[in-house]
């Protein structure tokens, strides 16, 4: 077994540690790191340079179960090499950088876009309700502000981890006016609220979504209080191992993140997601547009087929 380069050790660290956070930073520190290990690979052949991505790819894959934007980010740069001719290590390096760069202008762009089409379901004097903290989310929201648009968001802190706390953070740096809530207190609002916007971790080939722990909760109070609940996200979250039957894992964390200093013989669950059906999604608005968690895995075979 060869030595893990540093940059992927300090980022499969810190992605177990949930200091990043958020599936596009996930995939983007993994992608980085990927190509800090290929810039400054020692290896001589293409076998062993292959083989030292593909170390690389099972250290990152492993740091987090609930994580195919980043998965398939890496599939698909491995892939580039795997398919080229090239047979120097410099090259394959290079290969690895433009396939990085490609990757993550296409994720940017999708981001732009998803922001567009998001913003557009947002009006003026609307209440927005949001549940942990998610970039792409933030990203609708602020593009909805650019557009001179005046709304409110609400909240939820988001236990254990507290997330909803980033996003108040930056939904008050937009001059938007802000409420945080207890995640119980969701039903409670619902009524108050126009339209509910998360993010998600995964996509699954029924058209679930994977999300953090209590998003199920959230789609459930809104459709009880006929709310509209839409998820933001990128289509290359989608999971291509739920298309032969595999179940979408999910993570349990350490129980200290609940109660550190709990009473003996307590036992204390902590799954960090959950799945929300699609039956309670009124759309996925992605980079094709706003469309039924339904038809999702058609749309993704028609516009990334390498998925598959």
């Amino acid at each position: 077994m060869r030595i893990l380069s540093q940059s992927v050790k300090d980022t499969a660290e810190k992605i177990k540690k949930l200091e990043i956070q958020g599936a596009r930073n996930v995939a983007i520190a993994a992608i980085k790191a990927i190509e800090a290990s290929a810039v400054r690979t020692k290896t001589q052949s293409k076998t062993q340079f292959l083989n030292e991505l593909s170390e690389a790819k099972n250290s990152l894959f492993a740091s987090r179960e609930t994580e195919p934007l980043m998965r398939n980010a890496i599939r698909w740069i491995v892939s580039q090499v795997e398919s080229n001719t090239e047979k120097k290590t410099a090259k394959l390096a290079r290969i690895v950088s433009g396939a990085s760069a490609k990757f993550l202008e296409n994720l940017e762009n999708s981001n732009e876009k998803i922001a567009e089409i998001g913003a557009r379901r947002i009006r003026d004097n609307s209440v927005i309700l949001t549940h942990c903290h998610s970039s792409t989310v933030t990203h609708v929201l602020k593009k909805a502000k650019q557009q001179g648009k005046r709304f409110e968001v609400v909240c939820t802190e988001t236990r254990p981890f507290l997330q909803g706390r980033i996003t108040a953070k930056e939904m008050l740096k937009l001059g938007i006016k802000t409420t945080m809530i207890v995640d119980s207190a969701v039903r409670y609002f619902m009524n108050d609220v126009d339209i509910v916007i998360v993010g998600a971790d995964a996509i699954t080939s029924e058209g679930n979504v994977i999300n953090k722990i209590g998003t199920s909760a959230v789609a459930l109070a809104a459709h009880e209080a006929r709310t509209p609940f839409y998820v933001v996200s990128e289509l290359l979250k989608f999971d291509p191992a739920t298309t032969c039957g595999d179940y979408e894992g999910i993570e349990e964390r350490n129980p200290d993140e609940v109660w550190k200093d709990a009473p003996d013989n307590l036992i204390i669950r902590n799954p960090a997601f959950d799945v929300t059906r699609r039956d309670y999604i009124h759309g996925i608005i992605c980079e094709e547009g706003i469309v039924s968690p339904h038809t999702v895995m058609e749309i993704v075979n028609r516009k990334y087929p390498w998925i598959f």
